[in-house]
């Protein structure tokens, strides 16, 4: 399947459409095969200790993998979570921007299943993992 927006329009779209997000992340790559998003952390995105948070995280893994599905499909502002379970594996480092690579696993008609591994930027152990499913809306 071919992508319907690149990362310009992409930002562009998302800024029209979701624009409470749209200064909290980049989208550094944009394939068939992977989604590429940073998280840019400030203070709001930390806990006591000065980690990144795990609502902090569980957003990027939502917005990227959203981010990866209307690239497949399309401006279908609509398509929305219906499922995601997130494992946090490691204390991310203090003050550093997250970076979330999301997979398409399967897009179907209905549903589309994805994955996101999420990192502390330089590091190579995943911070977080995440499994998501989103609904399509039905044709207009």
């Amino acid at each position: 399947m071919s992508l319907k927006f690149t990362i310009p329009e992409l930002r562009a779209y998302l800024a029209q459409i979701f624009p409470q997000v749209k200064d909290d992340f980049v989208i550094e790559h944009l394939s068939d095969d992977e989604t590429i998003v940073r998280m840019k952390i400030g203070d709001a995105h930390l806990r006591p200790g000065g980690t990144v948070s795990g609502p902090s995280m569980f957003a990027l893994a939502d917005c990227a993998m959203y981010m990866a599905v209307l690239a497949q499909l399309g401006p279908k502002a609509l398509a929305v979570t219906t499922n995601c379970s997130i494992d946090f594996m490691r204390k991310p480092q203090a003050n550093t921007d997250i970076i979330a690579q999301c997979r398409i696993l399967k897009l179907g008609r209905a549903l589309v299943v994805g994955d996101a591994l999420i990192f502390s930027d330089g590091q190579t152990k995943p911070v977080a993992r995440a499994s998501l499913t989103y609904s399509i809306p039905p044709k207009d």
